[in-house]
């Protein structure tokens, strides 16, 4: 029996806490029903610059040309097939402008940016003995006749936007559709959500049929994609609930308890989401696993709440001592563990990327929340409703018997089990570091990895790369010169000279730019004679051969031109290597009046991202375990106790590292607050077992009785914890948005060896720092 804790007198808070109990039962209430309004209220939030490092200086750098660059940037491309023929077919090009015209009118799309065969911004040219002629690609008059659709045949071909807006085989035309993240007529933010939802509606299920089929990709599509997949989240939260609430009840054997756990487990979800909507910030598909965080801490603590009741009960007293005394010997380990959750995971902060800050701030509200609803609420409400009968005669029977758990885990307190242990904790770590070395930063795969490969968008996806020329991937990089200087012959030689490095840098499929467009004016206006196809030092000539220049390929003043790479993929390996040999052409040759600027381009965007999450990784991981460190020194004024706690932890993130380079995922917005997510969640298992081993030790007992006791009192409610949180995401595995499943399995990973290793490295880094007085035997 704890006889330390029966002894200590009240402190203020237990005592505010407990003489008071109706009054913050009414204050808890009252709360529950106006956050739980506001929680109501809370929905899916989105944003394109928030998913962005805004402080890069690549991404400085594509606000400072974000208007000039409307087209390159936040985009989405509607595909159009026709599954019986070619596009050159009247009913099929009626079902093309109906689109055009439908796409038009959706709030939030760019219009003047808007191009298809059907906008008057698309258009053919040819030279003629006259000059340049040229003029819309649909023909002036078409009625949809034999001669019409022929017409538009010869614009196509005509147009040079085969494999660009038109597909290499004919058999579908390219819908490209610039967006606007605010809308300048009502000044709100472009709800991807809604957007997503209206493509859907009024484009997809209104014109695909039979012999029409529409593919639809771009990040506004995706995140809609992302944002209707979390909804099933909330079927993966109950099945998690319904998990928890069987593995308490087996735990237990008293449904006042279990219902106790999760209702105040709930509340604090409740809240944490009130106060998000308070604040004026939502879910975003990055955030949507702070609730079940903030669930799960909940659990992990109420779970060694009702144990200790549970305990107290057994030894003889009434309800209300019971919860009294329990609060008195659970509020120091529970208020350090999550304190050190919340500022843990505030760290997450240093990475200057919104999505991820959001999460910080959501995890860190949930944390605070738990202190009231698990640390306050739940020991008010068991002093009221107490352990069942039931439940208190199983805890009596199981003290009784020696729990297999705590006779299992009570060996790793002898010198062979414990060293024994240490070999093999050893060898993981070799073999972590070891497969941790191959861990890369961003996407590993093609397409949307955000997805599954399966997914309606990775099929449009692919659709639109095997049947289009110019790559979905693309590279930005912005010539900036002074105003009407950037079609200046030493301006353009030098990007022609650029175009020709990347163009052989591997993994770029093609460079377009000005230059492109001046060589084939040149080859234009000279009879198609394939000498003249280059650059001219008479400027006058050059002005010349600019004279028709497609939108996009210079702004109004001509102070930039873009540099379009088309990349073969996203992959991490292949953007660090474009941005390597753009620093290096930028090294070799500076000139005077011309700036190569990175980037652009849903490419260049991810680059930065991947710069910025490469850089603030370690960063972040040393603030958590600082963070960690420094608050279990100040509770327990022992560095060997510190290291008892710490290293089981970075064991584990060690462990996961390697684990994500074995299975292939990268690490990147979605995965990175994972890793510091999981060392919050798990330092609450080494502190509430070492506040125990801290209590046997002050009582004389030798290491193996004091673990004993700490397996009794708080170790069994320990690895219940750790196994009931692994089931309950592990089931996020199946979860039709890959990066979900991807966490699931990291959280799932990171729960089940935090509490493996708490349970059984304790004790045996105890033994080998010399904690306490130790047997030999």
């Amino acid at each position: 029996m704890d006889k330390q804790v029966f002894e200590k007198k009240p402190s203020l808070l237990e005592n505010l806490l407990f003489n008071f109990r109706w009054l913050w039962l009414v204050i808890f209430a009252l709360l529950t029903a106006f956050l739980g309004y506001n929680a109501s209220q809370v929905r899916p939030d989105a944003s394109f610059t928030k998913m962005i490092p805004t402080e890069h200086p690549f991404i400085q750098n594509y606000f400072e040309y974000q208007r000039d660059l409307s087209s390159l940037g936040n985009v989405v491309r509607i595909a159009v097939e026709n599954t019986e023929g070619d596009i050159f077919d009247a009913e099929f090009q009626e079902t093309v402008k109906n689109i055009t015209d439908e796409v038009f009118f959706i709030p939030g799309v760019n219009r003047s940016g808007l191009r298809s065969l059907w906008t008057p911004n698309v258009r053919w040219m040819e030279v003629t003995e006259e000059g340049f002629v040229g003029g819309p690609v649909i023909p002036d008059g078409y009625d949809g006749s034999e001669q019409s659709v022929e017409q538009l045949r010869e614009n196509v071909l005509r147009s040079g936007e085969v494999g660009n807006l038109v597909a290499n085989n004919f058999e579908s035309t390219i819908i490209y559709v610039p967006l606007d993240e605010v809308n300048p007529d009502t000044g709100e933010k472009l709800d991807y959500a809604d957007f997503s939802q209206k493509l859907e509606e009024l484009v997809r299920d209104k014109y695909q049929s039979d012999s029409v089929k529409l593919h639809i990709t771009g990040f506004a599509k995706l995140i809609g994609d992302l944002i209707e997949g979390a909804y099933q989240v909330g079927l993966f939260f109950l099945l998690a609930i319904a998990i928890t609430l069987v593995m308490l009840y087996i735990y237990s054997r008293c449904w006042r308890s279990t219902f106790a756990v999760l209702a105040c487990s709930i509340i604090a979800v409740v809240w944490q989401l009130g106060i998000i909507d308070l604040i004026g910030s939502g879910i975003n598909p990055y955030s949507m696993l702070v609730p079940f965080l903030v669930f799960a801490i909940g659990v992990s603590h109420g779970v060694q709440i009702i144990n200790a009741i549970g305990y107290n009960r057994t030894h003889g007293y009434d309800k209300m001592q019971s919860s009294r005394l329990a609060f008195r010997g659970l509020y120091i380990a529970g208020l350090t563990a999550l304190v050190s959750d919340a500022i843990g995971f505030t760290t997450l902060m240093v990475i200057d990327i919104e999505v991820i800050k959001e999460l910080a701030i959501a995890a860190s509200i949930g944390v605070a929340v738990v202190v009231l609803t698990n640390l306050g609420l739940l020991p008010i409400l068991m002093s009221f409703f107490g352990i069942s009968k039931n439940g208190v005669d199983y805890q009596q029977k199981a003290q009784q018997q020696k729990h297999p758990i705590v006779h299992f885990f009570e060996q790793f307190a002898k010198p062979k089990w414990a060293y024994s242990a240490l070999v093999v904790a050893l060898a993981m770590l070799s073999w972590g570091l070891y497969q941790g070395q191959q861990l890369q930063i961003g996407d590993l795969d093609k397409g949307a990895p955000e997805l599954r490969p399966d997914s309606r968008y990775n099929q449009d996806n692919a659709f639109i790369v095997d049947n289009y020329s110019s790559s979905t991937d693309i590279f930005v990089v912005m010539a900036a010169t002074e105003p009407q200087q950037c079609i200046a012959y030493q301006n353009l030689e030098l990007m022609e000279r650029f175009s020709w490095h990347m163009e052989n840098t591997a993994g770029v499929q093609d460079v377009k730019s000005i230059v492109y467009v001046s060589k084939m004016g040149m080859f234009a206006i000279n009879e198609g004679n394939l000498k003249w196809s280059s650059l001219n030092r008479n400027q006058f000539v050059t002005n010349a051969s600019l004279s028709r220049i497609p939108d996009g390929l210079i702004n109004n003043d001509c102070s930039m031109a873009p540099i379009i790479i088309y990349l073969d993929d996203h992959k991490a390996e292949t953007l660090k290597n474009v941005v390597a040999s753009v620093e290096e052409f930028n090294g070799q040759y500076q000139q005077e009046g011309l700036d190569l600027l990175m980037a652009a381009g849903n490419s260049g965007i991810e680059a930065a991202t991947n710069s910025v999450i490469e850089g603030a990784q370690t960063k972040m991981l040393l603030w958590v375990y600082g963070v960690v460190i420094a608050l279990c020194l100040i509770t327990f004024r022992s560095l060997r106790t510190v290291a008892c706690i710490v290293l089981p932890l970075m064991l584990t993130t060690i462990m996961s590292q390697g684990l994500m380079a074995v299975l292939g995922i990268g690490i990147k917005v979605a995965t990175l607050p994972v890793i510091a997510l999981g060392v919050g969640i798990g330092v609450d298992y080494g502190i509430y077992i070492y506040s125990k081993v801290k209590e046997g030790l002050e009582q004389g007992m030798d290491l193996q009785q004091t673990y004993h006791y700490a397996l009794e009192n708080t170790g069994k409610a320990v690895a219940f914890t750790g196994l009931t949180l692994a089931i309950g995401v592990a089931t996020w595995i199946f979860s039709p948005i890959k990066f979900q499943a991807d966490m699931g399995i990291l959280l799932t990973f990171m729960f089940l060896w935090n509490m493996l290793g708490a349970l059984i490295l304790i004790p045996a880094l105890s033994r080998l720092l010399r904690v306490g007085k130790v047997h030999k035997s």
